[in-house]
């Protein structure tokens, strides 16, 4: 027998158990020779697509991989059927939701000096300029929140494990795996911008700022979704709308203090930020025309819960409360409150007009009225707790030092 032949067997058994160890439960045991066989690199000029397939079964590129990579087994196989069958909805939002890639959309450079021109310096001098003149406790909160933007890739990998909408090659032409792509794409203009702007500003420690979004990423979040669809979309109507109220009210406070450009970059992302919250909300809709009662029995679900916000595992290594200390000043700047978790309930609640639903069975209707009544009480709690916290603060205001701005004090004020 040839070399080239022995080559040829010795590269097709490695396919052989590197394509038996991909679609089927792998042995306990493993023996240095398979690891060896594994890892061995396939060579196209070698072994043909042809052989390729015999073997494996599959192409190496094409349909035919996309279609052997897509889960067959579900946890939530109605969900699923929902899923698929509201694809459409998701290829219309991609169309009429999500922007024009490249050119036709903005850029983060578009609101920054341009420090190729002769002109850079004056530029940077005036955005220092007007960012001195927002509080230390404003730039708490919006480091904060760009620390959250910029830990897109977590929230990438979490739309990826709801069942039925995942993007298995990475590139499948499927209208949930453009969704998530381009929605993926609109957002990483966000942190990209809040981060440059940060920098240029000067006022930041932006190592530990690195530092804290490097803890958040490897930290990453659980939303409590569990691969449900149902739950997955519910969470980001909810967060979507929470994170446009605190980039808005951050711009709101930049502009009346003079900060014209932090006002103009924060009003460009909370209107991503909306525009992401509608498509959200449309999918949700369109579940409820199809399956009321479970998408009901999930909402009810996650609202005896409670949202959980997708940097709550921030830290920068050195304060063990770094969330809570900067949701606090958050809180105390009217930037998000208690109150607006409570409004954002009413909303999504009189969005999905859950009270003139129809086609539920009792126990749907019992979490209907739940969550109809759910606002109100959210409201009196949020009403009684920021209540308590103010007098509390009236006497002595807390202070609390945030590495990201050189350890200088922050007032937190409800």
């Amino acid at each position: 027998m040839s070399s080239s032949t022995n080559q040829k067997h010795m590269i097709l058994a490695a396919m052989l158990v590197a394509s038996t160890s991909a679609f089927t439960a792998p042995s306990v045991k493993t023996s240095s020779t398979a690891t060896s066989l594994k890892m061995t690199a396939v060579d196209p000029a070698v072994v043909t697509k042809k052989e390729y397939q015999d073997i494996c079964g599959v192409s190496f590129d094409g349909d035919e991989l996309t279609d052997r990579l897509k889960a067959t087994n579900f946890l939530y196989p109605k969900h699923v059927e929902v899923i698929e069958d509201i694809a459409p909805i998701a290829e219309a939002m991609v169309d009429d939701i999500l922007l024009e890639t490249g050119d036709a959309a903005w850029q983060p450079q578009d609101y920054l000096p341009d420090l190729s021109q002769d002109n850079w310096y004056e530029e940077v001098k005036e955005l220092r300029e007007m960012g001195e003149q927002i509080s230390d406790e404003l730039l708490v909160v919006l480091i904060g929140d760009m620390v959250t933007e910029e830990a897109l890739p977590t929230y990438q990998t979490l739309l990826n494990t709801f069942e039925g909408c995942d993007d298995p090659t990475g590139t499948t032409d499927s209208a949930w795996a453009k969704w998530s792509r381009g929605w993926t794409s609109e957002e990483n203009r966000h942190g990209d911008l809040l981060n440059k702007y940060l920098y240029l500003g000067g006022r930041c420690d932006m190592r530990q700022i690195e530092v804290t979004i490097q803890h958040l990423i490897t930290s990453g979040f659980n939303p409590k979704a569990n691969k449900d669809p149902y739950k997955g979309f519910v969470y980001t109507s909810f967060q979507e709308r929470a994170t446009k109220i605190s980039h808005g009210n951050v711009g709101k406070l930049a502009r009346e203090k003079g900060d014209k450009t932090l006002g103009k970059i924060c009003a460009m992302i909370a209107g991503d930020e909306g525009r992401h919250e509608k498509a959200y909300q449309t999918f949700v809709k369109e579940i409820l025309k199809r399956d009321p009662n479970g998408l009901l029995s999930v909402f009810g679900d996650m609202m005896r819960g409670q949202i959980v916000m997708p940097a709550e595992l921030m830290t920068d290594g050195k304060d063990p409360e770094l969330y809570e200390n900067f949701a606090n000043v958050a809180t105390g700047l009217g930037v998000y409150t208690p109150l607006d978790y409570a409004e954002i309930i009413d909303h999504l609640v009189k969005t999905w007009d859950l009270e003139n639903l129809e086609g539920l069975d009792s126990a749907g209707e019992k979490e209907r009225d739940y969550l109809c009544k759910l606002p109100e009480r959210y409201r009196k709690l949020a009403s009684r707790s920021m209540n308590k916290q103010k007098k509390a603060t009236d006497l002595e205001a807390p202070i609390k030092t945030f590495s990201w701005i050189y350890d200088r004090p922050c007032k937190i004020v409800v």
